[in-house]
């Protein structure tokens, strides 16, 4: 699966646009690294227990936006974006979106 943010796929010409697909994932540290968060503001710095969940996010919500462009039957999804937000303290929501789309490549 070829995954790009533009709207179009260098070396290749989009046959079909199958839709858009996403997928999410609602992620929180446990109260030990919660904890170890809310002192690392107080000290500054990265707060790398908060960089690592949204890594985790990231992959989770992308392997999710693939398996559904993978049922509609597409091979790239163009225009990949990203958007996240808070739904509780400590907790995070990440979505992942794009369109669908079946390519092929130029002659």
């Amino acid at each position: 699966m070829i995954l790009v943010n533009t709207d179009f796929v260098p070396g290749h010409q989009i046959r079909e646009a199958l839709g858009l697909v996403r997928g999410s994932t609602i992620r929180a540290k446990h109260l030990g690294k919660d904890i170890v968060a809310g002192l690392r503001t107080l000290l500054g710095g990265e707060i790398k227990e908060y960089t690592e969940m949204l890594v985790e996010s990231r992959a989770e919500s992308m392997r999710r936006m693939e398996l559904q462009a993978e049922k509609l039957g597409a091979n790239a999804i163009i225009n990949v974006r990203f958007v996240t937000s808070q739904v509780m303290a400590g907790a995070a929501e990440l979505l992942a979106y794009g369109t669908a789309v079946r390519i092929e490549a130029e002659e």
